[in-house]
């Protein structure tokens, strides 16, 4: 049993290479049929492959036996910058002890998601200078963070263990919407990002057991949300035929400077990465930023190209004055393609009519677009620093 990203060349991998351990070539000879089940995540991957192993206890599955000596995340909390660590003794040394964990896999692999919304030092004794794990943005070295902001880190970190994640998000909410007031629009977008991953991986997922049952589990989930909301848009005039190519476009720009625009495909309800597009925003705007302008660029530029597969679905980052912007690029090129736009703060779709459409925070149909609206949002920001990072390195 296992899992992986690519499943045909994780598989194909074992019966292609020629110097196998003689564990895996005895394991291979044995094979006589393989059986595939998609999940919706990481950790819903982890939880099956969990209950499979203890079910089956597969003879070469080894990894997820339970261990007599259990792992516990230890929070030093009593030093300046306090270590996220994973020991196996709990000691009365006045640290804040979590656990015991009997699956060292998942342990990780949460910790591993927690990492990466808030970024903890995981070494008992931190260097002062920057550290590998700082570049890949995992990492707040002492030399280069303040220990006040680090320790609202920590605490957001025990809150998460806790299970106190909505405390977590009305409070990062109001951290953005401070710096929305001040103005500090890039702040404002990496604290909403926080949010969002937080929403992502506490979203109730579904028991292992489900997938077991039922191995289309996933594209019944997918096809669900694509259904639903296909009904929502055509109940608000909102006239789709199908979802079967779903495109969002998003812009990211400091004040004006390093503007770049994205293109993200959900074909069926699923990431086709193959047909992502990047822009570099080539108008000069007085180098000031101006969203509405660079979104009309990067649709005109897009629509543009008759190379291009249409969509059946546009869905832009942003509320009424972006979705106006569009329409306008729209009216112009005599594009009749159905648009929306998916405003932040309150999370309200807005029709190419400028109507709103207010879905419950726990609507499928919204978790959808959020979730594409999220990838064009993450795929811009990636364009943008790597721009940022030639401009000040050349």
């Amino acid at each position: 049993m296992g899992k992986a990203n690519n499943l045909r060349n994780r598989v194909s991998s074992y019966f292609k290479a020629k110097n196998l351990g003689e564990k895996t070539k005895q394991l291979v000879s044995q094979i006589h049929k393989i059986k595939l089940i998609a999940v919706n995540s990481e950790v819903e991957a982890f939880l099956l492959e969990e209950n499979l192993v203890k079910k089956y206890k597969p003879k070469y599955n080894l990894k997820l036996q339970d261990d007599k000596s259990f792992q516990r995340i230890k929070i030093t909390i009593k030093d300046k910058y306090p270590k996220v660590l994973i020991v196996r003794k709990q000691k009365k040394d006045g640290s804040l002890y979590f656990g015991p964990y009997t699956n060292s896999t998942s342990l990780k692999t949460v910790l591993k998601i927690i990492r990466k919304i808030f970024p903890y030092q995981a070494v008992s004794n931190h260097q002062n200078r920057l550290c590998f794990y700082n570049h890949l943005g995992l990492c707040p070295c002492p030399s280069v963070t303040s220990d006040k902001s680090y320790k609202k880190t920590i605490k957001y970190i025990i809150s998460f263990l806790n299970g106190k994640t909505k405390e977590i998000i009305n409070k990062l909410q109001k951290e953005r919407d401070n710096y929305s007031k001040k103005e500090d629009f890039e702040n404002a977008k990496l604290i909403q990002n926080k949010i969002n991953s937080i929403k992502n991986v506490t979203t109730a997922g579904h028991k292992p057991f489900e997938y077991e049952e039922n191995p289309n589990l996933k594209y019944d989930v997918i096809n669900n949300q694509l259904d639903t909301l296909k009904k929502i848009l055509l109940n608000n005039s909102v006239l789709v035929k199908n979802l079967n190519r779903i495109e969002c476009f998003d812009i990211s720009n400091i004040s004006g400077f390093y503007a770049t625009g994205s293109m993200v495909v959900f074909t069926n309800g699923e990431k086709d990465t193959s047909s992502y597009k990047r822009f570099k925003i080539k108008r000069l705007y007085n180098n000031k930023p101006n969203d509405f302008a660079m979104m009309q660029e990067i649709l005109e530029r897009r629509f543009k190209r008759k190379d291009w597969k249409m969509p059946s679905l546009v869905i832009i980052d942003g509320g009424k004055g972006q979705v106006s912007s569009v329409r306008l690029v729209f009216e112009k090129l005599n594009i009749n393609i159905p648009l929306i736009g998916l405003a932040k703060k309150e999370e309200t779709i807005i029709t190419g009519d400028l109507n709103e459409i207010v879905l419950s925070k726990n609507s499928v149909a919204l978790h959808l677009i959020m979730r594409i609206r999220d990838e064009a949002h993450r795929f811009a920001i990636a364009y943008h620093k790597k721009l940022r990072s030639k401009l000040i390195f050349s």
